[in-house]
């Protein structure tokens, strides 16, 4: 191996051990002098509660685990958004589980735990998965009321989505497991079936000091809302628990008679290792996020067997569109190449240099086809995203790079197979829209320790800002020298940097997960499976189309 991979592996080793410590530290919750409190009460904390109730050995993802990483300071921080969420399989059948934290804030919903909880809640109407509900929480946190309870996607949502998930036939099972109030109470009784732990588990619309200060009435918390009130008088719970591992055996037992599901029919082989070792992923991708690098060679590292078809190879040489297999499951991907290229010329259109990263006009109609061929052949979809944006200037604009651009715009927009999201290294600008972003409905999208996520780069956009202070200043009077300037392009580069983090987009759950570049395979696979449960239901159509 040369210098300058050695050089790469060590600059990307360090950021997954950087990427492991945080995880880390989120999954203690509020700390470890809060768990062992939970553990005096004869609870489990959420993530042990999800490991019992998960298979052993059997692989799962976490979605969302650096949600709300950084964020909320002034109130103590909300580690993992308060709420674990996992895909993991319960007596074989794979299932969403969704755990309150009581750790944090006594699992009080901050704004992003009621984000969290609705992604969750997409993830299972999207694949029509099975649902559980580990419930433990004081409900809203009222010093954020106002941001997360009246609005279209807030608290309530979570039980309007209740409501349609059952009407759509989608399994919920609820486990309360610590408190359960006012608004909040409604989840597990909107759910299939509900469980209740004794002594710890509690449901009321109201606790006993509201009551009393309400209407009057004295009332202690167990008497007024416990296990026995709502299994023997009430009739709310359908389960009473001794504990948690009563209440988590229980659900076990429950998933395990759920009959089988209708099926996508998503095409799978008999799954097979890279030839090319995975490891070799941290010596290629570059410690720079403008060097360049060869994206074939990250491919060769992800798929089954190194193997792969390539669709258009010739043409549109800035994003490469293939088919392969990835744990056997058959997908189509589109990825970003990172080389500087050159086009093939002809006698009308001499060959020319392009921009690895930078979307053109022919990388972009050949996107558009490649993506539609996908949808024709029910080939769930694979981004590989290592984007700058599309190509400017005036050649481009004149050979309508805009009408390209929003051709496969359109063609990710209206995909209905199964889209899943890898941001590799830079995400920006429209770029980030081509290649399937948050906001275009991939099934997952995670990223890489490498990745990077705004309108543009940290240093262009310093730049750009920086001329804009400039003048401002300026026009008040101020001269600048060349060391305030340095000064004042550095401030910026630092705020700017620090915003296109990948853990500054996972706490906003613009992703769904950092990961280790080493666990892509199972993220696709496992999307992909889950994506096998929903069989799909419309056509694909373009709609109106600039050809």
């Amino acid at each position: 191996m040369d210098l300058n991979f050695n050089k790469n592996e060590d600059h990307n080793k360090l950021l997954v051990s950087e990427l492991k410590k945080r995880l880390a530290k989120v999954k203690l919750g509020g700390g470890e002098k809060r768990i062992e409190k939970h553990h005096a009460k004869g609870k489990m904390t959420a993530r042990e509660r999800i490991d019992y109730l998960l298979d052993d050995k059997a692989k799962s993802i976490e979605i969302g685990a650096f949600a709300g990483d950084d964020m909320y300071k002034e109130h103590g921080g909300c580690p993992s958004g308060g709420v674990v969420v996992k895909i993991g399989y319960i007596k074989g059948k794979q299932c969403i589980v969704v755990a309150n934290d009581a750790t944090v804030k006594a699992g009080a919903w901050f704004p992003i735990t009621g984000k969290k909880n609705l992604r969750a809640q997409e993830l299972a109407v999207e694949n029509k998965l099975p649902i559980i509900y580990l419930v433990d929480s004081a409900g809203v946190y009222l010093p954020m009321q106002d941001e997360i309870f009246p609005d279209k996607e807030h608290f309530g949502r979570i039980f309007r989505n209740n409501a349609v998930m059952s009407s759509m036939g989608i399994t919920q099972i609820a486990a309360v497991m610590g408190s359960c109030v006012a608004g909040g109470a409604y989840l597990p009784i909107m759910s299939d079936e509900a469980l209740i732990v004794d002594k710890t588990g509690s449901i009321f619309l109201a606790g006993s000091y509201l009551v009393k200060a309400a209407i009057g009435e004295s009332i202690d918390n167990e008497t007024l809302g416990g296990a026995t009130t709502h299994s023997e008088i009430s009739g709310v719970t359908d389960y009473k628990a001794k504990d948690d591992k009563d209440a988590l055996d229980k659900i076990k037992n429950i998933v395990d008679k759920i009959g089988d599901f209708d099926k996508a029919g998503f095409n799978r082989t008999a799954a097979k290792k890279p030839k090319e070792n995975p490891q070799d992923i941290y010596g290629i991708l570059p410690k720079s996020r403008a060097d360049q690098y060869d994206m074939y060679e990250i491919i060769k590292r992800l798929v089954d067997n190194s193997e792969f078809e390539e669709y258009k190879a010739g043409y549109g040489q800035t994003i490469i569109t293939c088919y392969a297999r990835i744990d056997g499951w058959a997908v189509g991907i589109v990825a970003n190449q990172r080389h500087i290229v050159k086009t093939t010329g002809s006698k009308t259109k001499p060959a020319e240099m392009q921009f690895g990263g930078v979307i053109y006009n022919d990388s972009a109609d050949k996107a558009t086809r490649f993506i539609a061929n996908c949808n024709q052949k029910k080939i769930p979809l694979v981004f590989l995203q290592d984007v700058t944006g599309f190509m400017v200037g005036s050649k481009s604009e004149h050979s309508g790079i805009i009408k390209d651009g929003a051709k496969m715009v359109n063609a990710v927009s209206n995909s209905v197979v199964p889209k899943f999201t890898v941001v590799v290294g830079n995400s920006y600008g429209a770029g980030n829209y081509a290649m399937c972003g948050k906001a275009y409905d991939p099934r997952l999208i995670f990223a890489w320790p490498s990745a990077e996520l705004a309108v543009m780069s940290g240093k262009s956009a310093a730049k750009v800002l920086l001329q804009i202070e400039k003048a401002s200043l300026e026009k008040q009077g101020e001269k600048f020298t060349k060391e305030k300037e340095d000064e004042l392009y550095n401030k910026i580069k630092a705020r700017y940097d620090n915003q296109v983090s990948p853990y500054y987009a996972a706490a906003r759950l613009w992703t769904d997960a950092v990961i280790d570049p080493l666990d892509t395979r199972t993220w696709i696979s496992m999307g992909i499976e889950a994506a096998n449960h929903a069989p799909i239901e419309k056509p694909f159509n373009l709609g109106v189309l600039q050809v």
